[in-house]
């Protein structure tokens, strides 16, 4: 057998692609939105390698036309997610003692299919089934999880090259072993690159994963497992499970053999998780990881001396780019009032000019909102906003409309009351909610900004002055997981800004980094003695 001490290539993030009228990319897209809009596919479960049908069917449907169906996806109960287990088990012998560099191979080969054959693939069902446009598709689909399969393979082998010391006579080693048991994957509908990480990252591990996609997203999911399957990802690997959430994550968290949960998702979802855990805490085989990432009510706080037309630009991408639907969006803004009137005069201008409707017209901005749920508790805000007098007022959108798509304008609101409903809860839409404090009031404002929320996810801070940002950025410290500087506080890039958050947030775990792939090794250490003491006796034993 070779033994060669592999090394494998060092990542570089994945350029993305511009679109531009004329491009080859284009042509390739738009070829592509009109083949999958034009199908109506059937979308098995895959267990152990097989597709699984129940005949409990559910649709996909395009958000921005939802009487278009896309596909059907057969949905799994109890039965499913125990073939899924023992699935998950049958395959997990032969993965976890695969060498680590075909396990990585076939990650990066995974990478390299989705840089060329599957890029358009995943990015239009991204874009049709999720509702995102042509660039939002592409940083996700493409560039976030092809540069999450490059990474983690470099990060996984720094890991695994990690010694202890070994003292003369002996060698210690340290062994990355895969958690007892299976890996529950969670994946939520707005994250194409999301829902690959969460199954591949303790998958290169050595693990072997029950997966269920949010509904909203397995028309995307079904292409992920093509790709996988391309890849050479053998069967049992990663079991592709979709159904309603307690269809499926009741018998997982049932199952004794539960070894970890990877989850991104809302904050009620995962602390009733936790707590399931916890209550069946004494029938696991072992304690389960839990790594999850939540909610967030982001905020980007501008001093008196902020850069206006940067600071608006901010506002407009980071609240409204996919419609608002990114745990890291804008949702709330803190604006001094020396600078409320020209901020208000550009952001009134700009977010004026914003294009909503279908994504396959790429000269709309923004698309509709994913679904029917999603749609009501948004405009559920935005209607008592309305009727706030004296606690808030809209400044501009508001406009809801179901008839066709699910479209939310782009909408601001402007908050008399910090602790207003909008500025302090989360709303995952296309809503920003701004606060104008009292230049004087800086550091009450800010204090206000880090514990009026739960969350403390992602946050971003405005302003010229470099003793000014030191302090904001000290005052804030608690307030975000991923914190920015004069940028807005979305589009963390793999192996640049590791994402995560704390409180409400997650558990910090910081996808993209070393720090995911650790929590899915049981490692273990190992001492080889070269030549072993032959009696019992130590030498302070010799004398009196």
């Amino acid at each position: 057998m070779p033994n060669a001490n592999y090394k494998v290539p060092v990542p570089v993030n994945e350029p993305v692609k511009g679109y531009e009228q004329g491009s080859p990319e284009k042509k390739e897209m738009k070829a592509m939105l009109k083949k999958q809009a034009s199908e109506k596919i059937e979308i098995p479960m895959v267990i152990g390698g097989e597709e699984i049908r129940t005949g409990q069917m559910a649709d996909c449907v395009m958000p921005h036309n939802h009487q278009h169906i896309l596909g059907q996806y057969h949905k799994g109960g109890a039965v499913e997610v125990k073939m899924a287990i023992k699935a998950a088990k049958k395959a997990k012998k032969g993965w976890s003692a695969m060498p680590f560099e075909h396990r990585a191979a076939i990650m990066l080969k995974a990478a390299d299919l989705l840089a060329g054959r599957y890029r358009q693939t995943l990015n239009v069902a991204t874009m049709l089934g999720q509702g995102k446009n042509a660039m939002q598709a592409e940083i996700d689909s493409a560039c976030e999880l092809i540069d999450f399969l490059r990474f983690n393979v470099h990060y996984a082998q720094q890991i695994m090259s990690e010694q202890p010391a070994s003292s003369p006579g002996i060698w210690n080693q340290l062994e990355q072993r895969p958690l007892d048991g299976f890996v529950f994957a969670v994946t939520p509908f707005n994250f194409t690159a999301i829902a690959g990480n969460l199954t591949t990252a303790p998958a290169l591990m050595g693990n072997t994963i029950v997966w269920k996609p949010a509904s909203s997203s397995v028309f995307s999911g079904h292409y992920l497992m093509e790709l996988f399957k391309e890849a050479g990802l053998p069967d049992g690997v990663i079991n592709f499970v979709p159904g309603s959430g307690g269809q499926i994550g009741n018998p997982v968290m049932g199952s004794p053999e539960l070894g970890g949960v990877h989850f991104t998702g809302s904050t009620a979802v995962f602390q009733n998780m936790w707590k399931q855990i916890g209550t069946n805490i004494h029938n696991y085989g072992c304690y389960p990881r839990i790594v999850g990432e939540t909610g967030g009510k982001d905020f980007v706080f501008a001093h008196p001396s902020a850069d206006v037309t940067a600071l608006v630009t901010a506002l407009v991408r980071g609240s409204f780019e996919y419609q608002g639907q990114k745990c890291s969006a804008a949702s709330r803004a803190y604006i001094p009032a020396n600078l409320w009137p020209q901020v208000k005069k550009e952001l009134l201008a700009m977010v004026g000019t914003i294009k909503q409707g279908d994504v396959t017209d790429f000269r709309n901005f923004m698309g509709a909102v994913i679904d029917k749920h999603a749609f009501d508790s948004i405009k559920g805000y935005i209607t008592r906003a309305k009727k706030a007098r004296g606690k808030a007022k809209i400044l501009i959108g508001g406009g809801c409309d179901d008839k066709k798509g699910y479209f939310i304008e782009p909408t601001v609101i402007e908050a008399k009351d910090p602790h207003y409903e909008s500025m302090v809860e989360e709303i995952f839409g296309p809503v920003l909610t701004v606060f104008v404090y009292e230049e004087k009031d800086l550091l009450k404002t800010l204090r206000l900004c880090d514990t009026s929320s739960a969350y403390a996810l992602t946050g971003a801070i405005f302003a010229q002055d470099r003793k000014a940002l030191i302090k904001m950025k000290d005052e804030l410290e608690g307030a975000a997981g991923n914190f920015y500087l004069n940028d807005k506080p979305t589009g963390a890039v793999v192996g640049q800004q590791p994402f995560g958050g704390s409180r409400a947030s997650g558990t910090n775990d910081k996808a993209g980094s070393y720090l995911n792939l650790i929590r899915w090794t049981s490692p273990r250490t190992v001492k080889e003695t070269f030549d072993a003491p032959r009696d019992y006796p130590y030498p302070y034993m010799s004398t009196r």
